[in-house]
């Protein structure tokens, strides 16, 4: 299967732009790292966050038929992601919910729909009338 056809049945913008929100969200709380693991810190919640969102996006390219479902969850969890990580100082959030809309509008077009059949052009036969 070429590049081309595989790229045609898997919701790729979607799981590309949810995997970078994922990483965004991820970088705050790496960079807190020192304080993660702090009673009282919320940082944990932006590593398991921003892991869960990264993670799905790569779950919509192997599963692109959960795509629907993925796509509920990548926009649930970015926008929890405030909470623990600002939501990747906000960036990530709004990446999330793109990437997320993405996956919920995605769907697999039809082999019958996806290459329009050439229509028969009309040759216009040339009949000879008979009288007699």
């Amino acid at each position: 299967m070429g590049k081309k056809k595989w790229r045609k049945t898997r919701p790729l913008w979607g799981a590309l732009i949810t995997i970078i929100s994922g990483l965004m969200i991820l970088w705050v709380p790496t960079n807190l790292y020192l304080s993660a693991f702090l009673p009282g810190s919320m940082a944990v919640i932006g590593l398991l966050f921003g892991g869960l969102i990264t993670l799905i996006g790569i779950l919509a390219l192997f599963f692109p038929n959960s795509s629907k479902l993925l796509g509920i969850f990548t926009i649930f969890l970015s926008v929890l992601s405030v909470i623990g990580a600002l939501g990747g100082f906000l960036f990530g959030t709004l990446f999330g919910i793109i990437g997320g809309s993405l996956l919920i509008a995605w769907r697999l077009v039809p082999a019958a729909e996806a290459v329009p059949e050439k229509q028969p052009s009309a040759k216009i036969s040339k009949t000879t009338a008979h009288t007699g």
